[in-house]
């Protein structure tokens, strides 16, 4: 008797797992997709890439999973004939590749996700490891269409990294190191590490919807001057002044907005670096914790992501512009020179020019295209900077988002007040150019 009880506790045992195991390997929700964001962010962390670049891995990795489920939906149709230089993907796969019930659309936009996304970052074997959970989690069980499904991914993949290959970043690698301007006024590397000029030549990079780096230029920065009566130092001492009487508030505002990839930790003679998610990788976890709140499927969760991208990357080719023409001095070298030696501001100055403020164009150009998607009063709680010991913070909307991403950076003492208004007037206009340009749903602009 007690063997044919342990006999039926062992089936029963069989069964819960066979369960399991079913749903393990049903057809996925949007799940997937958004695990596969978070592991190409994990992976762009690790690798510490600046912001510039961190856009581009989002973009070309976010077209690759979009251009893949659109050869499977109606409703939606390709960046080609909008975006700049993008190929006819759908000619190059052939309909014969693409045939219904042939192909599990999903699981080949998850491998053209990863295969793409792992040919633009250095560690390739991480997302790997990651790929192989993700994909087996689909749960395709017929062979035929699982490596049908791969090979479509694969020449999507193809298509899109070909796409990359023109955009002139290959060439900007190439390009002669900075030179320092010794005029007044102008950037010099800040402390502790005195850091060279990032991505100097990001203005030469392709952008997708902008007609040019410079579309969106934005008004001149206020005359350098040392007069304390002047607009510049007025700015300065706004700075000065705000950065030494920070309420509990404004702090949590500007640590929970750093999106610092690279803070260099000195102690001694030991340098080292703290790593974290980049403004950008802030907004595309934006964007998937949005998506998942409204219960967009996988073609409308994509279609966000990729929006997303676009902003976020014409956004810092539109910002990096201007940062290299102005070649504005950082309020910390002006503070430490002319008003008090020994002030550092909260957070570390980054090392490239100050105006505009990155975080401020990109944050409004991606608000504008998440509110067009999905509405203007979204409010939302954003837990993206839990992982480094801060709160969920709460948003009534993606503008007021963007807008206490722009605040932020006058309370961490990097920047000057215009460069946030006149960034997040740069933004808007880079914003509303992606959502004119890009139409990704049918028959919309038509």
């Amino acid at each position: 008797m007690e063997k044919v009880m342990r006999n039926r506790a062992r089936l029963w045992f069989a069964c819960v797992l066979c369960m399991l195991a079913g749903a393990a390997f049903a057809q996925p929700g949007t799940a997937l997709l958004h695990r596969a964001e978070q592991n190409l962010t994990r992976v762009i962390v690790h690798d510490i890439f600046s912001p510039p670049v961190a856009s581009r891995i989002y973009l070309y990795a976010n077209a690759a999973a979009y251009e893949t489920l659109v050869l499977g939906h109606e409703g939606y149709q390709s960046l080609y004939g909008q975006a700049n230089g993008f190929p006819r993907i759908v000619a190059a796969v052939g309909k014969e590749e693409a045939g219904p019930g042939d192909i599990n659309y999903k699981l080949a936009a998850l491998y053209a996700f990863f295969r793409t996304g792992g040919r633009l970052v250095f560690s390739e074997p991480m997302l790997k490891d990651s790929a192989e959970s993700i994909l087996a989690a689909v749960g395709e069980q017929d062979e035929a269409v699982y490596q049908k499904s791969l090979r479509l991914g694969e020449m999507v993949s193809d298509s899109i990294l070909a796409w990359s290959a023109r955009d002139n970043y290959a060439a900007t690698r190439k390009k002669r190191r900075y030179t320092y301007s010794k005029e007044k006024g102008k950037w010099t590397p800040t402390p502790p590490g005195y850091i060279d000029a990032v991505e100097p030549y990001w203005s030469q990079i392709r952008p997708v919807a902008l007609d040019s780096a410079a579309q969106f230029k934005p008004l001149p920065p206020p005359a350098f001057s040392t007069e304390a009566g002047s607009v510049f130092m007025k700015e300065v001492k706004e700075v000065y002044d705000k950065t030494r009487a920070l309420s509990k508030e404004e702090i949590l505002v500007a640590s929970f907005w750093d999106c610092n990839p690279f803070y260099l930790n000195t102690q001694g003679h030991l340098n080292f670096a703290t790593k974290k998610l980049s403004p950008g990788g802030h907004w595309i976890s934006i964007a998937g914790q949005a998506t998942q709140r409204s219960g967009k499927n996988w073609i409308e969760s994509s279609s966000v992501y990729l929006l997303t991208s676009i902003a976020l990357f014409d956004g810092f080719i539109s910002c990096w512009d201007e940062k290299y023409r102005s070649q504005f001095i950082r309020p910390e070298t002006v503070i430490n020179a002319y008003l008090d030696e020994k002030w550092r501001p909260l957070l570390q100055t980054p090392p490239f020019p100050e105006y505009t403020s990155g975080h401020s164009v990109i944050s409004a150009a991606t608000a504008q295209v998440l509110e067009k998607e999905l509405g203007k009063g979204f409010a939302f709680d954003d837990d993206t900077e839990t992982p480094y010991g801060l709160p969920v913070r709460h948003f009534a909307s993606f503008t007021a988002a963007a807008e206490e991403a722009g605040i932020s950076r006058l309370y961490g003492g990097i920047h000057y007040r215009s460069a946030i208004t006149n960034g997040q007037t740069q933004g808007i206009g880079v914003g509303l150019q992606v959502i004119q340009k890009i139409r990704l749903k049918e028959g919309i602009g038509k």
